[in-house]
C-alpha cells in the first residue's frame, strides 16, 4: 500500500480512490456490528412465544390422552405434547433434556397434579413450560404442585454460569486474531498456531474456571471439565477465525462475531429456550460453537455427563474443519489479506492498531493481556452481578383508607421483610401510582377496607418485569399468611412487542455500543485525527445518522419500538455523542487500550445498574448507585419512560448524558493542549505506522499536515 507523505502533491486517483474506501470503511465496521448484533437481539428476543416445545403428560388413560391433542391442538402451536407411561419415564426424558417439563394428573382419589421441570437445563425454559401446563390444571380445577428434577445450584439460582463460561470461551476464541494479524502475523501459520492456541486456550479455561468457581462460586468443583470443554471449545473458535483471517483479514472479525455471539445467543439455549426461537436458530443450535460449549458444560455440571458425547463432536468438527482449510490456504501460498508486509517477528510493528510501533515481546504481551483483560472482564463482572439474584432495598409503599391502619401494617411488613423491602406509607393510592409510574417505588399495597375484601398490590410489568414478578411472589406470601386474597393491578403494562420487557434494554445499549465503537475505531484506523476540531463533527454526523438508523431498524423494520420518533431519535444522538466524546478523552491520551476500562463502565457495568434486564433490586448494591450516574442506565430508563410512561424522568436522564457530554468534550479540549505540547516537545513528529499496517496517514480527515497545530 503506499504511503502519503502530507507534504507531497495531490495524490493520484489510485491512491484517492484507497482513501475513500479506507474511509468508508471506517464507518461500515462499526455500523455493521452495531447492527447485526441488535437488529438479531431485538428481532429473536422482544416477544418470544413458543413454539413446539416439547412436553409430556404421564398416563395411559383417555383422559391423558385427551390432554395431549388439547395441548397439541392450542393455537399456535406452543406445545409438541406425547404421552409417556410413567413418572420414571418423564423423569428420564427430562434428564436426557429431550422434553422441557411433564404434567401427571392426580390420582382417582386426588385432585392435585404435579408438574415435573429440571431448571438446570435453563430456568428460562422451564419456567415457559410450566406456563403452558399450569392452565391445563386450572381447567380441570386441579391444585399443581412442582416437582424439581434437576435444580440448579443454590450459588447459581440464575443459571448463568454455563452461559458466560461459554461466551468466555467464545471471546477467547476469537479476539486475539485480529491482533495477531496485524502485530504478530508470523503466527498465523499452522505450525505456530495450533501449540499457541493449544496452551492459550488451557490458560484461558482455568481463568474462567476460577473467576466462576473460587472467586464467584457459580460453580463448585469440576475443573478438569472447564479445562477440557474450554480447550475443544476455545481450540474450535481459534482455528476457525484463523480460516476466517486468512480468507478475509481484518474483516474476519465481523464474521466471527456473527457467527459465535450475534447467532450463537439465540441459539445457545442458555438465555432463552430455542424453542422460542426462529426455527433458523433451532437448527443453528446444534451447528454453532456456544451452544455446542454452553450445553457440553450443563451436561457435564448438572445432568451427569448425559448427551456431552454430540456437544463435543460438533466442537471437535469444527477444530478439524479449520485445520483442514487452514492447512489447504497455506499449501496453495495463498497471501492473508491485508497482513502487514514485514521479514520477520523482529520487525517493529504497532501492538495495537493506531499505536507506535513496537519491540516482538511488547506486541506478545499485548496479544494475550488485551483480549484476557476483556475475557475477564465480562465473565466476572456480569457473573458477580447475576448469578444469585437476592433481593434488597424494594421500594413498597403502604396504603390504607387509616392512616393508623398504614402504619401498623407497615411497620409489621418492615419486621418482616427486614432488608428486602424499604416500607414506606403512601397517603393515597393516586399518590403511590403516580410513584410507580416515575419508577420511585416498586409496588404499592393496598389493605381491603372491608373485612373480607381483597388486598390489591399494585405494579408495573413495564418498569421491569423481573421486579413486577418479585414482588407479586413477595406478596403472595405475605397475604397468605394474612389469610386474606389478593388482587394484582398493573398499572403500566408491557405491549405484546415486548414481551420481556427486554427492548429498552437493546436500545439503550445499541446507542452507547455506537458511541464508543466509534472512537475505537477511529483510533485504531484513522490515528491521525489529532484534534477535536477534526473529529467533532464526524463524530456528531455519526451520531445522528445512527440514531435515525437504530430508531428505524427497532420500529418500522422489526416492530418492537412503536413511535416517539422524534423523541426516541434525539435522545439517542445525544446519548451516541456524549459517549463518543467521553471515549475520545481515554482513547486519544492513551490508545485503544483504554477501550477496556470505557467497556467496563459504559456496559458491563451498565447492564446491572440499568434495571433493563435484572431489577437493580436483584443484583448487589454496588451497582444501585451507579443507575444514577452512568449513561447506559439513563438510556434505558428513556426508551421505556418514553414508551411506558408519557415522559416521565426523562429530563433527568436527559441531565445525565449532557453532563457526560460537557465532561467529555472539556477533558478533549484538555487532551488537545496536552498533545500538542508532546508534539511541540518531539519536534512535530509522531511515531509512523510501518509499511502496510493499518491505521496510516491516509483517509478520512487528513485535513492538516503532520504536526500542524
Amino acid at each position: 500500500m503506499p504511503s502519503i507523505d502530507p507534504g507531497s502533491a495531490e495524490p493520484n486517483a489510485a491512491e484517492r480512490k484507497e482513501r475513500i474506501i479506507r474511509s468508508v470503511a471506517l464507518f461500515v465496521m462499526p455500523f455493521l456490528m452495531v447492527t447485526m448484533m441488535f437488529a438479531t437481539y431485538m428481532a429473536t428476543m422482544h416477544s418470544p412465544q413458543p413454539r413446539q416445545m416439547p412436553v409430556a403428560v404421564v398416563g395411559s388413560g383417555a383422559q391423558a390422552q385427551a390432554i395431549v391433542e388439547a395441548l397439541n391442538a392450542a393455537p399456535g402451536e406452543p406445545a409438541k405434547a406425547r404421552l409417556v407411561g410413567s413418572r420414571d419415564d418423564a423423569m428420564e426424558l427430562l434428564r436426557d433434556r429431550e422434553i422441557s417439563a411433564a404434567l401427571q394428573p392426580p390420582a382417582t382419589d386426588s385432585t392435585s397434579a404435579t408438574i415435573f421441570t429440571a431448571t438446570a437445563a435453563g430456568a428460562s425454559r422451564a419456567a415457559t413450560a410450566q406456563q403452558i401446563l399450569a392452565p391445563v390444571a386450572v381447567q380441570q380445577e386441579w391444585t399443581t404442585t412442582i416437582e424439581e428434577v434437576a435444580p440448579l445450584p443454590e450459588e447459581d439460582r440464575a443459571g448463568i454460569a454455563v452461559l458466560f463460561a461459554g461466551m468466555g470461551m467464545m471471546l477467547a476464541g476469537y479476539v486475539p486474531l485480529s491482533l495477531l494479524l496485524m502485530a504478530a502475523p508470523h503466527l498465523l501459520r499452522l505450525r505456530r498456531f495450533v501449540p499457541l492456541v493449544a496452551g492459550w486456550s488451557a490458560v484461558t479455561s482455568t481463568v474462567i474456571w476460577l473467576i466462576l468457581g473460587p472467586v464467584v462460586g457459580a460453580v463448585d468443583g469440576h475443573y478438569l471439565t472447564f479445562l477440557g470443554v474450554g480447550m475443544l471449545a476455545t481450540g474450535a473458535v481459534g482455528l476457525a477465525q484463523l480460516f476466517f483471517t486468512k480468507v478475509m483479514g481484518p474483516l474476519a472479525v465481523l464474521l466471527g462475531m456473527l457467527l459465535y455471539v450475534v447467532f450463537g445467543m439465540p441459539a445457545s439455549n442458555l438465555a432463552l429456550p430455542t424453542d422460542t426461537m426462529p426455527a433458523f436458530f433451532q437448527f443453528l443450535h446444534g451447528v454453532l460453537p456456544l451452544p455446542a460449549a454452553g450445553e457440553a458444560l450443563r451436561s457435564a455440571l448438572y445432568f451427569d455427563g448425559r448427551g456431552l458425547g454430540g456437544h463435543l463432536l460438533t466442537l471437535a468438527g469444527w477444530v478439524v474443519a479449520a485445520l483442514l482449510l487452514s492447512l489447504l490456504m497455506e499449501r496453495r501460498g495463498v497471501a492473508v489479506p491485508q497482513a502487514p508486509e514485514v521479514d520477520g517477528p523482529e520487525t517493529p510493528l504497532p501492538a495495537l492498531a493506531g499505536g507506535p510501533l513496537r519491540s516482538k515481546w511488547f506486541r506478545y504481551a499485548t496479544v494475550a493481556a488485551f483480549p484476557l483483560t476483556i475475557l475477564v472482564v465480562v465473565v466476572g463482572l456480569m457473573s458477580f452481578s447475576m448469578h444469585k439474584p437476592e433481593p434488597h432495598d424494594i421500594p413498597v409503599a403502604v396504603v390504607a383508607a387509616d392512616p393508623q391502619q398504614a402504619e401498623r401494617a407497615a411497620a409489621g411488613l418492615r419486621a418482616g421483610l427486614d432488608g428486602v423491602a424499604d416500607i414506606s406509607v403512601a397517603a393515597s393510592v393516586d399518590e403511590a401510582t403516580e410513584k410507580i409510574r416515575a419508577r420511585d417505588l416498586v409496588a404499592a399495597y393496598v389493605l381491603p377496607s372491608e373485612p373480607g375484601d381483597a388486598a390489591t398490590l399494585y405494579s408495573s410489568s413495564a418498569a421491569g418485569f423481573s421486579q413486577h414478578t418479585m414482588v407479586q411472589t413477595m406478596f403472595r406470601q405475605v397475604t397468605a399468611g394474612q389469610q386474606l386474597p389478593l388482587a394484582l393491578t398493573d398499572v403500566a403494562e408491557l405491549s405484546s412487542t415486548d414481551t420481556m420487557g427486554s427492548n429498552s434494554l437493546y436500545v439503550g445499549m445499541s446507542w452507547i455500543m455506537s458511541g464508543f465503537l466509534m472512537m475505537a475505531v477511529l483510533r485504531g484506523g484513522a490515528p491521525h485525527l489529532r484534534r477535536l476540531r477534526q473529529f467533532l463533527p464526524i463524530l456528531g454526523g455519526w451520531a445522528v445518522g445512527m440514531s435515525v438508523w437504530l430508531w428505524l431498524l427497532f420500529d418500522v423494520l422489526i416492530g418492537a419500538v412503536d413511535g416517539h420518533a422524534l423523541e426516541m431519535i434525539g435522545f439517542g444522538a445525544a446519548t451516541i455523542f456524549a459517549v463518543s466524546l467521553a471515549t475520545g478523552v481515554f482513547t486519544r491520551a492513551w490508545g485503544l487500550g483504554a477501550i477496556i476500562p470505557m467497556m467496563v463502565v459504559l456496559m458491563m457495568a451498565g447492564v446491572p445498574a440499568s434495571g433493563g434486564g435484572l431489577s437493580v433490586y436483584l443484583v448487589p448494591e454496588f451497582f444501585r448507585p451507579l443507575q444514577d450516574i452512568l449513561p447506559l442506565p439513563a438510556a434505558v430508563d428513556t426508551a421505556r419512560s418514553l414508551v411506558y410512561f408519557d415522559g416521565v424522568g426523562v429530563g433527568r436522564n436527559l441531565a445525565v448524558v449532557a453532563v457526560w457530554a460537557t465532561a467529555g468534550l472539556l477533558l478533549n479540549l484538555v487532551v488537545d493542549r496536552w498533545l500538542g505540547r508532546r508534539e511541540k516537545s518531539a519536534g512535530g513528529n509522531r511515531p509512523q505506522s510501518a509499511p502496510g499496517t493499518p491505521g496510516g496517514a491516509d483517509g478520512i480527515g487528513e485535513l492538516e499536515p503532520v504536526g500542524a497545530r
